[in-house]
């Protein structure tokens, strides 16, 4: 037990370290992880750590999954629902059945364990993607559709995993049955996913507590997630409709008290999870260098080039055809919704990175079949899927930023940005007026004192001068800028003088902590309206 926690301390400490490292070389913390854990893998003394896959699919996945479907917007998952589709059940299958291919005509693998290998490796990974795309400040719909897939694309190639494993398990696939229990999945996960989260968001809204209320949310990603998974569906699809369904139904439930310290709490355990699961990839390599004796070197990495290239060529195959032709046969879709640019879906097929969820699918791989043999190829699919996650990781990972530089995308996003923070603006103004409408009206049917009424009304007034004037130029500072600075300089000073009343006895530590709580909220706020600004 001792061991175990020291572990994770020393886990911890080089999480921290590698993060700081990472925004120091302003490279996405996901292959800053994952290269210090390589690195540590083989330094002399460190421990031998090993990834459960159970661990990952069934503690560590809910909880992704359900965060990142809290925080994408419903509306904008509707609204983009056909290339979310596309790329996270089309592409997917694809994708599969390409690498399924190469891995028989290429590597001379039997046809039911190339379909095994294109199923882990065919789901892009989500994390690393999409912080390199929100940093390069790309267009805000290729966000949406990265993270839309990203969300799905996992439920997709993990059913595909278990129709694979049972057709080497058995010897025999009917492609008919498959499919009607592909759907089956699909719309059953749907409906049982919306189910768990109105019954989360009815316990939270009479919990009255915010401790308990963030206890459900956890509750919430496991609920949904494992009890599909034991009836033999995915649960990724059922969690990610629950996620949806909270994003969209709960910000008039739940509490303010709650979001704030829900935010900060999901935020942490995110960070946590994503961070280790790649330190523990970079782990894993020690366990598989000592496995890779049994197997020819060369062998291996051409296994690992052939699939690696399949793999990327197969997004850029898929995605072109599938953004040209839908709009050729579809006039009534070229009409709705213009042909992209092509910058943009050169982007989105760049973008195939893999990452956590294929190592976990491929050391589930069985060891045994049903007859007692050995699951054939197994160390070779862990070889190859690891080196398509290093390759896809570290190669894309840090080729994207220079792609995305040279096809003139950030430009495209940062007056997008700007267009954004001036609708923000212009809401901001707009719910602060018709606040104002109602208070007249408050003031006059309740007969307020007029003390009472000048204090709602500065309120108001107060807001209004602190709303932020429109971005301007690059290098140029808007007064609210120069404000927001100041603020922080007389919060501080603040700050300092309620420490020395603390000190000189003036005050309890209990006055203390209320007060320092309104100068944190204060500091929030800038900080809030400040976040993602576009210059």
């Amino acid at each position: 037990m001792v061991a175990t926690f020291l572990t994770f301390l020393m886990i911890l400490t080089v999480l921290c370290g590698s993060a700081v490292l990472a925004r120091k070389l302003a490279i996405a913390p996901a292959i800053v992880f994952l290269i210090v854990g390589i690195a540590l893998a083989f330094t002399p003394g460190f421990p031998r750590i090993e990834i459960k896959p159970e661990g990952v699919l069934l503690l560590v996945l809910p909880p992704l999954i359900y965060s990142a479907g809290v925080s994408m917007s419903w509306r904008e998952f509707k609204s983009n629902l056909r290339p979310i589709t596309l790329l996270a059940i089309g592409c997917v299958i694809f994708t599969t059945c390409a690498v399924a291919a190469a891995a028989h005509w290429v590597l001379d693998l039997p046809w039911g364990v190339g379909f095994v290998l294109g199923a882990i490796v065919s789901p892009p990974d989500v994390v690393a993607p999409l912080a390199i795309a929100k940093r390069l400040k790309l267009p805000h719909r290729i966000l949406v559709i990265l993270e839309g897939e990203g969300l799905a694309n996992d439920a997709t190639a993990l059913i595909l995993y278990r129709f694979a494993v049972l057709a080497v398990s058995s010897g025999t696939f009917s492609l008919a049955p498959a499919a009607g229990t592909f759907v089956a999945i699909i719309v059953g996960e749907v409906i049982f996913g919306i189910a768990v989260g109105w019954l989360s968001l009815w316990l939270r809204h009479r919990a009255h507590d915010p401790r308990v209320e963030i206890a459900l949310s956890l509750l919430t990603p496991y609920l949904a997630f494992w009890v599909p998974e034991h009836l033999g569906g995915s649960g990724v699809i059922a969690t990610v409709a629950t996620g949806l369904y909270m994003s969209w139904n709960g910000p008039l439930l739940i509490p303010a008290s709650t979001r704030l310290q829900g935010i900060f709490f999901w935020d942490m355990v995110t960070w946590l999870i994503e961070g280790v699961l790649f330190l523990m990839i970079g782990f894993e390599t020690r366990i598989l260098v000592e496995k890779s004796k049994e197997l020819p070197i060369g062998e291996i990495f051409a296994a690992i080039g052939i699939i690696s290239a399949i793999v990327v060529a197969a997004r850029f195959m898929w995605i072109f055809p599938g953004t040209y032709l839908t709009r050729v046969f579809s006039k009534r879709l070229a009409a709705r919704d213009p042909l992209p640019p092509w910058r943009s879906i050169v982007v989105i097929a760049f973008t195939g990175i893999r990452g956590v969820v294929s190592l976990a699918v491929a050391l589930a791989v069985p060891l045994t079949l049903p007859n007692g043999e050995g699951f054939p190829h197994r160390d070779l699919i862990l070889f190859v899927t690891f080196g398509v996650i290093f390759v896809t990781l570290v190669g894309i990972g840090l080729t994207l930023p220079f792609v995305v530089k040279l096809l003139g995308l950030s430009k495209s996003g940062k007056l997008e940005a700007i267009q954004e923070r001036e609708a923000e603006i212009a809401a901001r103004r707009e719910i602060i007026e018709a606040a104002r409408g109602s208070l007249d009206t408050i003031i006059k049917e309740r007969n307020l004192p007029e003390g009472l009424a000048r204090f709602l009304e500065a309120r108001h007034e107060t807001r209004m001068r602190a709303l932020p004037e429109p971005p301007q130029e690059e290098g140029q500072f808007t007064p609210a800028t120069q404000g927001a600075s100041l603020v922080r300089e007389i919060i501080t000073i603040e700050r300092t003088h309620l420490h020395k009343l603390l000190r000189d006895g003036k005050i309890t530590d209990e006055t203390r902590r209320r007060i320092e709580r309104d100068l944190d909220l204060e500091e929030a706020v800038v900080d809030n309206r400040e976040k993602n600004q576009p210059l």
